[in-house]
């Protein structure tokens, strides 16, 4: 264990100050379902292995994982978003109030269908199983007017008691940027940090604070191709930077870590936390955001926040499945080793 400097003190102090963080998430709630099965024999009906069903489990998704992520950092959080009438709709509920997650803020529309990804696991007796196959079950329209504005409605409400608002945006209706635009009306957003996760629109937000998209999705908004580019990489940053208009930008890179932008100043490269042997990448981008949103909720800088999002992205692509990481776990990984930077 290393010997602890100022600015690991500081990233500590910043951790353990999450439980009086308040921090509301707008976002699409997706329940993510998963099906084991051990491989019993070939059909005979054609070349296809029948599984045995072993387990079911249903866990949070998308922006009900970056909720989920920042209830096990010990951040109060206040989720808005729409389920449907549906079996997974329940079971996210029921997961959101069995860690007392309040769901006042979840539209219930009988006309919705719950966002649902299915991944179908395979394996032997005794060994890891691997996904072979996934199924998305989505609803055949976004939300109707009524639930876009009870959405907007009741994030507005949050938002008096909150130190930030999350936005994540899967594409599926409940965080357009119409509704965040209807959010901030009343200006009260104006105020704090607003961190965006946008899956394929990122351009068309306004009025953010941040954001943490990944490589494919910068280089989706520009047009481009990155690469291994540095210079390519730091002039994508600083485009979005401007044409956002944000404070702070992270763009994360799988096992190459992270790149952080804070206003006109020199991009920070951070590698990766811990091991780039990566168990799974499901649900990373949800952990990145939702403890990059909580640390600058709590008065970090850009660059703190994007250490200690660092630190909790290399935690949780270590776990299996859609997976969270605890304030405990955080402060570990702090104690283990001092934040790195790379020169260019």
């Amino acid at each position: 264990m290393s010997k602890p400097t100022k600015e690991t003190e500081r990233l500590r102090k910043i951790v353990e100050s999450f439980p009086r963080v308040t921090v509301t998430v707008l976002g699409d709630m997706v329940a993510d379902e998963f099906v084991v099965g051990e491989i019993s024999r070939v059909s005979r009906e054609a070349p296809v292995l029948i599984l045995q069903h072993r387990e079911r489990t249903v866990v949070p998704g998308g922006g009900a994982n970056a909720v989920n992520n920042l209830a096990d950092l010990g951040v109060n959080v206040l989720p808005v978003g729409i389920v449907g009438n549906d079996d997974p709709g329940r079971l996210l509920l029921r997961s959101f109030r069995h860690k007392r997650i309040p769901v006042s803020g979840i539209v219930r529309d009988k006309n919705y269908t719950t966002v649902t990804k299915t991944r179908i696991l395979a394996g032997m007796p005794h060994t890891w199983q691997q996904q072979v196959v996934r199924i998305d079950r989505e609803p055949a329209a976004g939300p109707d007017r009524h639930s876009s504005r009870e959405l907007a409605l009741a994030a507005r409400e949050y938002l008096r008691a909150s130190d930030a608002l999350l936005i994540s945006d899967y594409g599926y209706g409940a965080a357009t940027p119409q509704i965040v635009n209807a959010v901030r009306a009343k200006g009260r957003a104006d105020s704090m940090p607003v961190v965006l996760d946008s899956r394929h629109r990122m351009l068309e937000f306004s009025g953010i604070t941040a954001a943490t998209p990944n490589e494919p999705e910068v280089e989706e908004a520009l047009g481009i191709k990155i690469g291994p580019d540095w210079n390519k990489l730091c002039s994508a940053g600083s485009e979005i930077v401007v044409r956002m208009d944000l404070t702070s930008l992270v763009i994360t890179r799988g096992r190459d870590g992270m790149v952080a932008f804070s206003g006109n100043s020199k991009a920070t490269d951070i590698p990766i936390s811990g091991s780039d042997q990566v168990t799974d990448v499901t649900g990373a981008g949800d952990t990145v955001i939702a403890t990059f949103t909580a640390a600058l909720a709590a008065g970090a800088t850009s660059e703190e926040a994007a250490h200690l999002a660092n630190y909790a992205g290399g935690i949780v692509v270590m776990k299996r499945g859609t997976a969270t990481v605890s304030q405990q776990e955080l402060l570990d990984e702090i104690e283990k080793m001092p934040p790195q930077t790379r020169s260019h």
